[in-house]
């Protein structure tokens, strides 16, 4: 009907440039992209010193997938230094091709007009992080919470930056606010168990270990191997050797698991000879894993451990 309405009213109006830019903007919205490109480029002919024309003309262009969208950003941006929009545009791209010295000047550019742009803000941040720059990816990101803006996305990245610098009580604490918007986030609630692991505080890691391994249903052999660790430096070794030889179970193939699955059984169990036989049998099926060397080691500790107790 809007469109029905606009065309009635440039029949009696076919001079009204206003009246056809709204039309046109309304075919782009109404995914009528040939026809709105031509009339922005009617429009461009008879007043290309209008930015807006150019940026209307450009996100047709962009959403027809046409390279040429990016020169029409930069007309606009040529126009008027203050466009926002057209700022917004260029600098995406450039962070994508990562010249993100172009991006940081054109972002500066555009907050000296509007300095609470949350769309450029937000796009500062993101080039920091792509940077590797955490500390000053934090404090933008940062900057978008204390405009009142909070998302899982805004969180997630604050969260990880915070690791990056090894502060894990923040890590925390962000990743723990990205789970209010995608609750049953099984890869994130790991990743908090793994920042307990880092502080050391394995009663916590364990416990977001376990609810990670309950939300997911793909193979869980490293997730299982993590938790049987965690267990191990609090000397829950009989839950331990449950984790890993579900991790061994998981992946039969995965050498690791199967050692940490007989480093854990020889601290649990009080029997040399069961030991013993242990080593000897992952030396004999592993003869080339980089864990032999230990094994070898260990096997003849226990060996002279035994002809001791003999003795």
């Amino acid at each position: 009907e809007g469109l029905l309405n606009y065309e009635k009213a440039i029949e009696i109006d076919p001079e009204n440039n206003l009246l056809q830019y709204e039309y046109a903007k309304l075919l782009t919205r109404t995914k009528k992209y040939n026809v709105a490109k031509l009339l922005f480029e009617k429009l461009i002919v008879l007043d290309s010193l209008n930015p807006n024309f150019h940026y209307e003309h450009g996100l047709v262009l962009e959403k027809q997938s046409d390279s040429m969208a990016l020169k029409s950003f930069e007309k606009t941006f040529d126009l008027d230094t203050s466009h926002q929009k057209a700022i917004f545009k260029i600098a995406k791209h450039h962070i994508k091709k990562r010249k993100f010295e172009l991006a940081h000047s054109l972002i500066e550019k555009g907050l000296e007009s509007y300095e609470n742009n949350l769309e450029l803000i937000s796009l500062k941040a993101q080039a920091y992080y792509f940077q590797e720059y955490y500390t000053h990816s934090v404090v933008w990101f940062n900057k978008l919470l204390d405009l009142g803006e909070s998302s899982e996305f805004i969180h997630e990245k604050l969260s990880l930056s915070y690791a990056q610098n090894s502060d894990y009580e923040d890590a925390i604490f962000h990743r723990q606010e990205a789970l209010k918007y995608n609750p049953f986030n099984a890869d994130a609630i790991f990743v908090i168990g793994s920042y307990y692991e880092r502080l050391s505080k394995f009663e916590k890691a364990e416990e977001y270990f376990k609810k990670s391994l309950l939300l997911k249903d793909v193979s869980l052999s490293n997730e299982y191997l993590r938790l049987g660790r965690i267990l191990n430096r609090q000397k829950k070794y009989e839950e331990a050797i449950k984790a890993f030889q579900k991790a061994v179970k998981e992946d039969p193939s995965d050498i690791m698991s199967q050692f940490f699955l007989i480093r854990t059984k020889d601290e649990y169990y009080a029997d040399l000879d069961t030991k013993i036989s242990l080593y000897e049998s992952f030396i004999s099926k592993y003869k080339d894993s980089p864990f032999v060397t230990f094994s070898e080691e260990r096997l003849k500790e226990l060996k002279q451990e035994k002809f001791l107790e003999q003795d």
